[in-house]
């Protein structure tokens, strides 16, 4: 009898330490779960429409489109398109070039529900030429800004300085489906 009362403890003491293994095991499994990094997730591309809009009084009168694509993530993309105007630069030989037109960069795009969030920088210059030397008109913007998907969305407004207008840059941004 002895000798099976031995047994019986060795074995419910060899049984114990099994439970209590897997036990110890079972809880470390969602630890490590949790801890674990989820994958990465995969890059979205996104077509950018930007429309440039000079107002009178509310009144449209002048609207230029500029596209692009970027991808969500830490990307960049640029626009440049303008021209160069002379201007006259100490002396009667001297000429200066300055750029004029638009400049937008975009990047660090994101992805929020429903919206892209991501960081404009804009220029946008003209010339007038009223005078011998050229006025140059410049409007510069930067921030993040979120935009709803697909909705057009004002994310710059400027008043002239000097009339009664406007300029406004608009974005829409549209999902681009991978095929």
């Amino acid at each position: 009898m002895r000798t099976m009362t031995r047994t019986t403890i060795r074995s419910k003491t060899m049984l114990a330490a099994a439970c209590g293994a897997i036990l110890l095991t079972a809880g470390i499994c969602p630890a490590q779960t949790e801890n674990a990094r989820p994958a990465p997730e995969q890059p979205k591309y996104f077509h950018l429409e930007f429309v440039v809009k000079d107002l009178d009084g509310g009144r449209i009168i002048n609207a230029r489109h500029y596209s692009t694509t970027i991808i969500t993530g830490d990307r960049t993309c640029t626009i440049r398109s303008g021209n160069k105007v002379p201007v006259q630069a100490g002396g009667s030989t001297g000429i200066t070039y300055i750029d004029v037109g638009v400049n937008i960069d975009c990047h660090s795009a994101n992805q929020i529900e429903g919206s892209l969030a991501l960081n404009v920088t804009a220029e946008i210059s003209s010339a007038a030429t009223s005078s011998s030397q050229p006025m140059i008109r410049q409007t510069k913007w930067n921030s993040n800004v979120i935009v709803p998907i697909g909705k057009p969305t004002a994310i710059f407004s400027s008043d002239d300085v000097s009339t009664k207008g406007q300029t406004q840059l608009e974005l829409t941004a549209t999902p681009i489906e991978a095929h």
